[in-house]
């Protein structure tokens, strides 16, 4: 190429290079946003999942796009975290929807209600049942855009000081229990009780409270509460799955590229599999240890269940009643539900069936 060619083409690829930097720059900008958690750091399930969630994004930019998370109490403690959000404060939370149901009873809705959906049910619901339209819907009016982040599985019905053998055991009883699930147990008199996660030892140390629930194995392990209330309850009839949520700023999810709303959601849906993934993985080995020393498994009795069953219909029709809202994205989930266990009840119920059954014949 004869020089006169040559600097005539550089010239053209610099100017050409003049024009592609700023639109790379405006179709990528930098941005550095902040993310508090409602969980805290010692459990890597939970706390885990925003940490995933933020090296995704940030490695799928390049760096260009970076979010910080931060444990609660570190910028807001985990009650605070939605108005946080809504009023700018911080950009984005990882937290539980059901956390906020003073607010208003339909937050619940996005994490468990009392014999709602399991977790593979809830992620069909969310993704291709119009669950996280509606969701979106109602969160949009409090300046909030919600996208899954987890899921835990079915839970455990919790750590209890005393045995429960009938349903009058449950009266008078200091119940921590979160969202919905509280006023349910109410109404076969429970005081239940919200207190974070990392509050709830002590309390039961102190017999500030009688008993307790949280996640699974896994996560109770690492709270250890076998040690101080031994009894453990299966299964969270008012947890069939809880899934948790990443709630950004409305505006600010706005005013994101296309190509940084298409990673955040990509970065999302891993961090949601991720999450129950690592729960699966891990608590068979946590239930063994539990068990191994001293933990006492104790199932709810039919009895109990079926009183709260019809505990939880009664709560859900006074709500509706009163709230539009909630009745909305309530019977299109109860509707769900419906649907999805006519399936369920014929492959996956059975094929469980009988493996279960295998293993126990050795």
């Amino acid at each position: 190429m004869k020089r006169r060619q040559f600097l005539a083409a550089a010239g053209g690829g610099l100017a050409a290079g003049a024009v592609a930097s700023p639109a790379v720059a405006q179709s990528m900008p930098e941005l550095k946003w902040r993310l508090t958690s409602g969980f805290p750091k010692s459990l890597d399930t939970l706390y885990g999942a925003a940490e995933l969630f933020v090296r995704y994004v940030s490695e799928a930019t390049d760096g260009r796009f970076q979010i910080q998370p931060f444990a609660p109490g570190e910028i807001v403690g985990t009650p605070q975290a939605t108005d946080a959000v809504s009023n700018g404060t911080v950009e984005m939370t990882h937290t539980a929807s059901y956390y906020y149901v003073g607010k208003d009873p339909t937050y619940a809705l996005g994490t468990a209600i009392p014999f709602g959906l399991n977790s593979r049910q809830m992620t069909a619901w969310a993704y291709h049942g119009g669950g996280l339209d509606l969701l979106n819907e109602f969160y949009g009016r409090q300046n909030l855009y919600s996208l899954p982040g987890g899921n835990t599985g079915a839970q455990m019905g919790g750590w209890f000081r005393k045995e429960i053998k009938t349903v009058d055991d449950l009266k008078g009883l200091k119940f921590r229990i979160a969202g919905i699930a509280g006023q349910m147990m109410q109404k076969l008199g429970v005081v239940p009780q919200q207190i974070p996660g990392g509050d709830i030892y002590p309390a039961l140390e102190r017999g500030t409270i009688d008993a307790a629930e949280w996640v699974g194995p896994y996560d109770d392990e690492k709270l250890g509460f076998a040690k101080v209330a031994p009894f453990y309850y299966y299964p969270a009839f008012w947890e069939g799955s809880a899934m948790v949520s990443f709630f950004f700023n409305l505006a600010k999810w706005n005013e994101l590229p296309k190509s940084y709303k298409a990673i955040v959601q990509a970065a999302a849906a891993a961090a949601h599999t991720d999450m129950q993934a690592k729960y699966d993985a891990r608590n068979p080995a946590a239930f063994r240890r539990l068990f191994g020393a001293g933990a006492q498994l104790r199932p709810f009795t039919r009895e109990t269940m079926e009183a709260a069953f019809k505990a939880s219909n009664e709560l859900f029709d006074e709500i509706s009643a009163k709230n539009v809202d909630f009745k909305k994205i309530y019977d299109n989930l109860r509707a769900f539900r419906n649907e999805e266990y006519l399936w369920f009840q014929v492959a996956e119920y059975n094929f469980d069936d009988f493996m279960i059954r295998a293993r126990a014949r050795g």
